[in-house]
């Protein structure tokens, strides 16, 4: 009887001293927090804006066959839209697109004629150099090419029957900025300089051929609405 009752003490203490590991263990893991990985939101490289963009041409040019003779070039306001993918989070390309009308007209001896009227199509390719530690500015750089095409050109009639600008690369610079509200919204304010100077052709009312050249290098002023996808 004895031994009995040792046997079963043995048994009840070693099922007691089993049980204290388990209960230890599991104390602390209930106390100790869980860990949660950080949420990384995916980057989107794609940006778009929507500007109002001021075209500010340099009025000048000439006519070869009129000595003392200039051009000059109507500047215009027009929607414009840009489509940018951010290579990294400081390199990116922009596309610009819109479209833009101006007049040409004589200055000098050839004061007071127009000329005629052409609307441009000047898609223009930048790449660009984003600064990324100022916090919700964000300021860039960038240069690239501009490709010009020249449609629905109209002569003025009377003393020029016939005009005619051929289409045209250009160099381009700017600089801008984007000042996000958020992680999507922002307002944009961007200036490009192009040097596009397209050559020019025309006959006059008894026939004659001139030629010529538009110097139009303009300014491309723009603001508006920021899109970061």
């Amino acid at each position: 009887m004895t031994k009995f009752l040792t046997a079963v003490s043995a048994l009840a203490m070693a099922a007691a001293l089993n049980g204290l590991p388990t209960n230890a263990v599991a104390a602390d893991l209930a106390a100790r927090p869980m860990y949660k990985a950080p949420v990384i939101e995916p980057w989107n490289p794609w940006m778009i804006r929507l500007r109002a963009l001021g075209v500010v041409t340099q009025d000048s040019g000439y006519v070869d066959q009129v000595l003392g003779s200039g051009l000059k070039t109507t500047d215009t306001l027009v929607p414009e839209l840009d489509i940018s993918y951010f290579f990294t989070k400081n390199i990116a390309a922009e596309l610009i697109l819109g479209v833009t009308k101006h007049s040409v007209s004589g200055t000098g001896t050839l004061t007071g004629i127009d000329v005629g009227k052409s609307w441009l199509l000047p898609p223009t390719l930048t790449l660009q150099y984003h600064f990324t530690d100022f916090g919700a500015f964000k300021p860039y750089v960038g240069a690239g090419v501009n490709y010009t095409f020249f449609f629905s050109q109209k002569a003025a009639g009377g003393t020029v029957i016939e005009s005619h600008l051929k289409d045209s690369f250009a160099p381009a610079v700017q600089v801008g900025f984007d000042y996000m509200f958020d992680k999507h919204w922002g307002w944009n304010v961007d200036v490009k300089k192009l040097w596009l100077r397209p050559e020019w052709s025309g006959t006059l009312a008894g026939g004659a051929p001139i030629t010529g050249k538009v110097k139009l290098d303009p300014w491309l002023i723009g603001t508006g609405i920021t899109y970061k996808f």
